[in-house]
């Protein structure tokens, strides 16, 4: 019996790229034997454009925070087959809450749950992969960022001054593994990648890859191609250095420390693609639309207004195109999320790769693979002509 995968949070952004990456064969064809997503809203192995392959099977309607601990592990033994023969579990569900202490306390709740649920009910546990991300560096301070002079950024540099580290559950979460895992079999290790370009085939509040194809696509329609399209950020956002991480590489790192627990246990790593800025790659995104990418103007449309103003053009699209329904005007879409990315982050936040790098980690994806592959599958997801 090989390993069996559990994911919960399967239709995100890193988990569904975990299923799919160990559906096609990451890092090897048999190095799995049976992978369990777990999502929240239903979701058809054909919308999620997984591999038809028996290994896999999608479990939803779990509510990791309904009930007592038993109710719980009742629930996931009646409806995830084979829950006794689970080794790794990957972490991808997530509340998100205004109240920053309620956060805290409901994510490092829901973490705990999951975890001791499986170690009940599969002996065979032997990895929990967690992820946190950049806001551990106090990338969302802003211009209070503390590590400017201490770049790249490396996972040996403090916590974040206060009140911001009380308001951040990365921390909670990380505490509660290393409580929870104490003279346990299992091992653990925590996964920070920057913003991640990808796929989701839900709509997700934190897909900028997602916003900008829609843009773009309908910027296309409506300019005709070969039109300029200026960058909607500002000159100092235009050069600022961080590294972006495609969902398939911080999919990989994640698989490929839970197998190598000898190497990676109870640590925490970056995870990244070339660093880079967004004057070298707006181009190389414009041009898979068929589009000049240009630096920053005065006015420079901002994807979310353009998209309000030409909706009537975007309804067309979606007719003649026969697209799937409901991408632009999703309601869990945070609309605020590129203006962030693309304007507010105008400071350099390149991380190490150092410490990946060291435990055997070599992969590398460029900035034109990245975006290339998450629009390629939302062209065939529908989500965009």
């Amino acid at each position: 019996m090989g390993n069996h995968a559990l994911i919960y949070g399967a239709s995100g952004i890193s988990g569904w790229a975990i299923v799919n990456a160990i559906l096609n064969g990451y890092p090897s064809k048999d190095a799995f034997s049976k992978v369990s997503a777990l999502v929240n809203r239903p979701l058809t192995r054909e919308m999620a454009l997984w591999p038809d392959d028996p290994r896999l099977q999608i479990v939803s309607g779990i509510d990791l925070l309904k009930g007592s601990q038993e109710d719980l592990e009742k629930t996931i033994k009646e409806k995830v087959p084979e829950v006794d023969t689970v080794t790794q579990v990957y972490f991808y569900s997530y509340k998100q809450d205004d109240d920053n202490d309620r956060e805290c306390k409901t994510n490092e709740a829901m973490l705990e749950r999951a975890v001791t649920a499986i170690e009940h009910l599969s002996s065979k546990l032997s990895y929990v992969v967690l992820p946190s991300g950049t806001k551990i560096y106090g990338c969302q301070m802003l211009d209070k960022f503390p590590f400017s002079g201490d770049l790249p950024l490396k996972e040996t540099l403090p916590p974040i001054p206060e009140p911001y580290l009380s308001q951040l559950f990365y921390y909670n979460q990380i505490d509660c593994l290393k409580r929870i895992s104490k003279g346990k079999s299992w091992k653990w290790c925590e996964v920070r990648p920057d913003n991640i370009i990808g796929f989701v085939p839900n709509n997700n509040a934190y897909c900028l890859a997602q916003t900008l194809a829609l843009y773009l696509s309908l910027y296309r329609a409506v300019e005709g191609e070969g039109a300029k399209c200026p960058f909607p950020g500002t000159e100092k956002s235009w050069v600022n250095k961080y590294n972006e991480s495609p969902q398939d590489m911080v999919a990989h790192f994640s698989i490929y420390a839970s197998l190598h627990p000898e190497k990676t246990a109870s640590q925490s790593f970056n995870v990244g693609g070339q660093e880079d800025c967004w004057k070298g790659k707006w181009p190389i995104i414009c041009d898979y639309f068929g589009l000049k990418g240009t630096g920053p103007e005065e006015n420079s449309p901002q994807p979310g207004a353009y998209i309000a103003q030409h909706r009537k053009e975007w309804d067309e699209l979606e007719k003649k195109h026969n697209l799937k329904k409901g991408s632009v005007d999703s309601d869990i879409t945070h609309p605020g999320f590129q203006y962030y990315i693309m304007t507010l982050f105008d400071f350099d936040r390149q991380m190490s790769m150092e410490a990946s790098h060291k435990v055997g980690y070599t992969e590398e994806i460029r900035t034109p693979e990245t975006w290339k592959v998450a629009f390629d599958r939302m062209r065939q997801a529908k989500v965009i002509p």
